[in-house]
């Protein structure tokens, strides 16, 4: 491997230490309704995030409370030190994409088919703690 690869390798490990990350992958429920829950806890709090997906009827946001709840676990291991009471843990960004699509035939009238498009999705959670980033300001402030 080259100087310049090991470089940027080294950076991208760097950056993603920082991050705590959770996905998750086929989940058999179509994007359009996934993405009605993730829009509501984006840029939320983690324990108010918690408390919505709770609290919800969707199927969805069953799946997302799990998924929050293993990027919080993430970040405790990630973090040994630290206490999850003091960090401010917010949703970062929240990502739905479409998935793989399983197709079907329906029957329908005068002998003909019709397709049926079972969706799935993938869902990738980021958290972040707000005393972090408000750190790494006031140090580039200083910086400057």
């Amino acid at each position: 491997m080259g100087s310049r690869k090991r470089l940027a390798a080294e950076v991208r490990k760097e950056a993603k230490k920082n991050l705590y990350v959770a996905r998750l992958v086929d989940n058999p429920t179509s994007p359009r309704k996934t993405r009605i829950m993730a829009d509501v806890i984006r840029g939320k709090d983690v324990d108010y995030a918690m408390n919505v997906l709770k609290f919800s009827k969707k199927e969805s946001a069953e799946k997302l409370l799990k998924l929050l709840k293993s990027a919080v676990a993430n970040w405790q291991v990630k973090n040994e030190g630290a206490r999850l009471e003091d960090a401010q843990l917010y949703v970062k960004s929240i990502i739905v994409d479409g998935g793989r699509m399983l197709k079907r035939i329906r029957t329908a009238p005068r002998g003909m088919a019709h397709r049926i498009r079972k969706r799935s999705n993938h869902v990738t959670l980021i958290i972040d703690d707000r005393n972090t980033n408000n750190n790494n300001i006031v140090e580039k402030q200083n910086i400057e």
